[in-house]
């Protein structure tokens, strides 16, 4: 079985706040913070723009926070964004950067040269599992119909992703490969900055399958647009019910990616203090439920020393799985 928890209740993720604070909340869920400014290391439509975006939703819609502004950065598989937030350490105090299991994998392959101890960890907050999706039209209506493709022209059978090489997306696509009895090594991966880029290459024919998280399938899915194949959870998501789980389908492999934020280093204990306590109260509002819901994400809370010491666990077990489907 191959079996990719991300910690102590479940996963966790990072994501990144900013600008002005007011006093914090009072118990009635008044205002904690003026505004917040989001730092995503990817282009739209991927799965940091939507944690990012949805976040910031349920912050302002639930009255926690004032404003919220987003900021898309891509390059260097997310390490342009986190070298801008530390090089500019002191004008970047009110900002938060969303970040998730990608901090880690390209920290251990080289692709940039920081990892999440160069960054103040703000807080894990929730889990989104991964899929395989492929096109409305596309041939292909199970894992049991790729694998069948695959099998007959494994060329012809690219799976994309919104991650560089040996990232999350690839990642993933090798464990259920590998635990499909393939060599994950032999799968033909394309790499498309970030997600949206990766789900339009989908659509236009390019892939012939999409390995993604399952929140940026959904609503593709609800509309027509895709067919999701196989969801890498060990139950079915309420979001997408008709979805198939890996693990019904005889692929004995589940995964689930944290998502979090992070602020620049030395960002000031109190700034701190309240970005973790606008998290903490979201999670209690309907605002914050809608968004969750929609998405089909699992509520994950992680603050400070909870979220490093989950770091910390995270590198170990990616590491050791990089090593034996040969990534490091």
């Amino acid at each position: 079985m191959t079996t990719l928890k991300l910690g102590r209740r479940a996963l966790i993720g990072a994501a990144v706040a900013a600008l002005s604070f007011g006093a914090p909340a009072m118990a009635d869920g008044h205002k904690v913070l003026d505004s917040i400014h989001f730092l995503i290391p990817g282009g739209a439509g991927g799965g940091w723009d939507g944690t990012a975006r949805g976040t910031g939703e349920a912050l302002t819609g639930a009255g926690l926070v004032g404003t919220a502004s987003y900021e898309n950065m891509s390059g260097g598989g997310g390490g342009k964004a986190i070298g801008y937030l530390i090089e500019n350490a002191e004008s970047n105090h009110g900002t938060l950067m969303v970040n998730s299991t990608p901090i880690v994998i390209r920290s251990l392959t080289g692709v940039f040269p920081h990892n999440f101890r160069d960054l103040t960890l703000v807080a894990g907050t929730i889990g989104d599992y991964a899929a395989i999706v492929v096109g409305k039209d596309s041939p292909i209506n199970s894992m049991a119909d790729l694998l069948a493709a695959y099998d007959a022209d494994p060329s012809a059978t690219a799976i994309g992703g919104g991650s560089v090489p040996g990232g999350m997306d690839h990642l993933v696509a090798a464990m259920v490969m590998e635990a499909a009895g393939k060599d994950a090594l032999g799968v033909k991966y394309i790499p498309y900055d970030a997600g949206g880029k990766a789900m339009a290459a989908l659509l236009s024919g390019e892939i012939a399958a999409l390995s993604t998280g399952f929140s940026e399938a959904v609503d593709l899915a609800k509309a027509g647009e895709v067919k999701i194949i196989g969801v890498t959870a060990d139950e079915r998501v309420a979001a997408a019910a008709d979805a198939m789980t890996m693990k019904e389908q005889g692929i004995d492999t589940s995964f689930v990616n944290w998502r979090g934020f992070f602020g620049a280093p030395d960002l000031p204990a109190d700034k701190v203090a309240m970005y973790q306590d606008a998290l903490a109260k979201m999670y209690d509002t309907p605002e914050w439920e809608a968004v969750r819901a929609r998405n089909g994400w699992v509520n994950i809370h992680n603050s400070g020393d909870d979220f490093r010491a989950f770091l910390e666990g995270q590198e170990k077990v990616i590491g050791d799985l990089m090593k034996k489907l040969g990534f490091l």
